[in-house]
Order: structure tokens, then sequence, then C-alpha cells
């Protein structure tokens, strides 16, 4: 009997332990105005309940209301969240764009593009210039060559330079010129976990996107065309592919101290040993031959051979060199559709 009484119980547990240990998270979810807001975009962990055998873990995100932008869009509509704060480095706008009749939750593509206050408006860029993001982005997806994609575009900072800087490119440059450059100011890896894990996460949350690898992707010239490329190779998990523009590959500065050859080169070797497995995402990459994307054409086309050397394919991995291009909003507007074509066919 004693038998037959233990048999039982194992069989019990056998049954309910499992049920037990299973964890449900519920959805994060926006504030209802009026609630208490405990930090701009922060975890709020509340209570923990037990619910038909789960351990139900109730957490509460504070997703602020978008305030309006002050760019102007033709297509689609604006949505900003002013001084997004981040705990890695300095806050600032993250402004999202979203395509002509989109319904909350709808489940688009998200594209993540920096220098964002250079995106939609030239009236408010320093230079009277912009990548006519909405315009392009709205056409494609009315003429059914994209599929229908939100942006979020993350504004740059006075520290442009540093946040772009791709940190552990650092590794691979010979050590007498490590020691020549404060290597502590490059905040490459700060600003793409500030991307990752707090940008993504909130954008996630309030937008409902589809947030698999093979529907995230991140765009960027010059600097910012770097940091894509660098996103792609530390979070291959995260982004399925990235778009490359300009890309300052010349690694070309005005401290007298660095040597950009030795980093070029260093930056090369980097991505020769961290670029993804062979068309496992998508990667573009492009620049012009005209003013001062003249200097980029000797190292595009020495890492367009490098990465065809991997075995990437033409279906995963595209280049382009412009005839007459210069480096600016202008040319990039004009060529933004090949890139977006590629990443986000049909």
């Amino acid at each position: 009997m004693k038998n037959v009484i233990i048999y039982l119980l194992m069989a019990l547990l056998s049954t309910f332990m499992p049920m037990l240990a299973q964890e449900e998270v519920v959805p994060l979810k926006p504030l209802k105005s009026g609630q208490n807001v405990v930090s701009a975009n922060g975890y709020v962990k509340s209570d923990t309940l037990w619910s038909h055998g789960k351990r139900v873990i109730n957490t509460t995100r504070v997703l602020p209301a978008p305030q309006p932008a002050q760019q102007q869009v033709r297509s689609g509509r604006l949505e900003l969240f002013p001084q997004f704060q981040s705990q890695y480095i300095e806050a600032r706008n993250v402004t999202v764009w979203l395509p002509e009749g989109y319904v909350e939750g709808e489940p688009c593509d998200v594209l993540y593009m920096h220098d964002g206050q250079m995106l939609f408006d030239a009236t408010t860029t320093w230079n009277k210039q912009e990548w006519q993001v909405d315009e392009v982005m709205g056409r494609l997806i009315a003429q059914g060559k994209i599929r229908r994609c939100i942006v979020v575009g993350i504004d740059n900072s006075p520290n442009r330079l540093n946040d772009y800087f791709p940190t552990k490119c650092y590794e691979y440059v010979p050590q007498d010129q490590r020691a020549t450059v404060d290597v502590s100011l490059y905040k490459g890896d700060d600003y793409l976990r500030f991307l990752v894990e707090e940008v993504k996460p909130f954008i996630d949350a309030l937008y409902r996107p589809l947030t698999t690898r093979e529907h995230t992707f991140v765009m960027g010239s010059s600097m910012g065309g770097l940091i894509s490329l660098y996103a792609l190779c530390e979070y291959p998990r995260v982004f399925g592919g990235a778009v490359c523009l300009s890309t300052h590959l010349s690694m070309r500065f005005f401290d007298p101290k660095f040597n950009s050859e030795a980093w070029a080169t260093g930056f090369c070797h980097y991505v020769k040993a961290k670029l993804p497995e062979a068309n496992s995402c998508l990667l573009y990459m492009d620049c012009g031959d005209a003013g001062y994307d003249s200097q980029y054409v000797p190292y595009e086309y020495k890492i367009v051979k490098m990465i065809q050397d991997l075995g990437w394919d033409s279906d995963h991995f595209m280049d382009r060199v412009y005839c007459d291009h210069d480096h600016n909003e202008t040319f990039w507007s004009q060529r933004i559709h090949t890139p977006l074509m590629f990443i986000l066919k049909p």
C-alpha cells in the first residue's frame, strides 16, 4: 500500500511540476493617461501571480504618448519622443515614421536609421537638405515594391563621431596606434546597447511590429554607415540586414595623432572576423565618386572584394559606386530606393 501511495504522489508531481515551472510574461502595455510615470522609458515590475499552474510575471512599461513632430512629411505621419533617456549615452530625440494608412499594431517591418533629424524635412535641417525618407518609402509602398515598414529615426548628438565609432575595431589595430588615442571615448558599443536594449524594446512594446531579425534593419550614411555595418556584426540575431551609404571606411578624422590607414585596415580585419556567416542576412554598401565621397572608392573596392571572397552572393550582398554623387543628403535621397527595394522586397 505504501508503495502505491508513493507511486501516486510521484505521478501527480510529474504532472504538475512542469506547469509550475512555466512562466508567462504579460505583454508590455502603455500606461493610461493619469497613471504615475516612474521614468521616461524604464520598466516597472509589478506583482507575481499564479494562474492555471503558471507563474505570471505582470510587468508594465511606461510608454509616454508621442508628441507632435516639428518636422513635416508629405507621406505618412511622424510621432516624436523627445529626449529619449538612456543609461548608456546622452538623451536624444527619437522620431517614428508611420506609413500612410497605418493601423495600431499593424505587423510592419522596422528600419532603424541614424541621424534622425536629417531624414524627413529639409526646412528643419542644418544644411536644408533631407533624405526624403517619407516620400521615397511612401511611393515604394504604394507601388508594391517594398513591404510596409515603419522607420525609427534616432537623432545624432554633439558626440556623433564617438557615438558612431566601432569600439572593438581597436582590437585589430597595432598596439602602438592604440596608444596614441583615448579609445575610451569611442562609444559605438554604448550607442548600440542604447539602440538594442532601450529603443528597440520600446518600439516593439508600443507599436507591436514584426520583431524578428528578418524584419529588423539598420541604415545610415558616412559614420552612420560605419555603425550600421558594426551593428550587423555585433548583433546578427537582432538585425537581419544593414544599409551603409557613403560609409566612412577611410576613417579619416581631424586628430593628427590618429593614423587613419591603420584604423581603416583594422576595421577591415574586424569585419572579416565578425561579419555574420555568408548569405545569412542582407548587406548593402555604396559610395559616390565625387567630392568628399571620392576618398571612399578604393576602400569600398577593398572591403567589397573581401566580403565577396567570404562567399557572399548577389542575392544577399549588393554594392554600388555612383557616378558624380557627392557626400550629402541630396545624393542619398536620389538612391535610397535601391537599398530599400533590396532589403524590403515583398
